[in-house]
C-alpha cells in the first residue's frame, strides 16, 4: 500500500529518475523520503538514471513501475508526497479505491468522497494529479463512457485502460 508522507519537503533535495515505457518517458521525482512526481514527458532519450546518490523510493517506484507495465503490479507499496489543498488530497486518496482493471466517473468520485455536487472540483483535482498511473486518475471517464482529458494525452489513458483489462485476471 501508498505511504503518504506529510509535510513540507519543499527545501529537501529533489532527486530525478527516468523510466521508459511504451507510451514515452516517465519522469519520477522525489526526496530521499517520498516520490512527489510521476509524469510522462516529451523527450526522445532518458536523461535521469540511476546513479549512487539516487534514493532507494525512486528506485522502488521505478521497479514497480516497471513491474505495472509488464503486467505484474496492480497496486504500488512506496512512500509519496502528494502537494495540493485537502480537498485535492481526498480526491486523490478516492482514486486509490478505484479497482485495477475498472473506471469511473467524476461523478462516481464525488459521491465517494462524499461531495456529490463538487463534480467540476473533483475533475480539476483529478487533472492536477501529479502522480500518473499510481493514484490512477487514468480510470476516471466521461459518465457517457467517453474518454475524458489525461495530462499525458487521451492516447495514453485509452492505452493505459487497454493494459489494465489485459492483465485484470492475469
Amino acid at each position: 500500500m501508498l505511504r503518504f508522507i506529510s509535510g513540507d519537503h519543499c527545501t529537501e533535495k529533489e532527486y530525478k529518475l527516468d523510466l521508459d515505457t511504451p507510451l514515452g518517458i516517465l519522469e519520477i521525482i522525489g526526496t530521499v523520503e517520498a516520490v512527489s512526481s510521476i509524469l510522462f514527458v516529451d523527450r526522445e532519450e532518458k536523461e535521469h538514471l540511476i546513479q549512487d546518490d539516487t534514493p532507494d523510493v525512486l528506485i522502488d517506484c521505478h521497479e514497480q513501475l516497471v513491474e505495472y507495465f509488464n503486467g505484474s503490479r496492480r497496486r504500488f507499496s512506496f512512500s509519496i508526497h502528494v502537494k495540493g489543498t485537502d480537498f485535492q488530497k481526498r480526491v486523490w486518496k478516492g482514486l486509490l479505491d478505484l479497482p485495477y482493471g475498472e473506471t469511473g466517473s467524476y461523478k462516481d468520485l464525488a459521491v465517494s468522497i462524499g461531495n456529490e455536487k463538487a463534480i467540476r472540483a473533483v475533475g480539476s483535482a483529478n487533472g492536477k494529479n501529479k502522480l500518473s498511473i499510481v493514484i490512477p486518475c487514468h480510470r476516471i471517464i466521461g459518465s457517457n463512457g467517453t474518454m475524458t482529458g489525461y495530462a499525458g494525452g487521451v492516447w495514453r489513458k485509452e492505452w493505459l485502460l487497454r493494459h489494465e483489462g489485459k492483465h485484470e485476471n492475469s
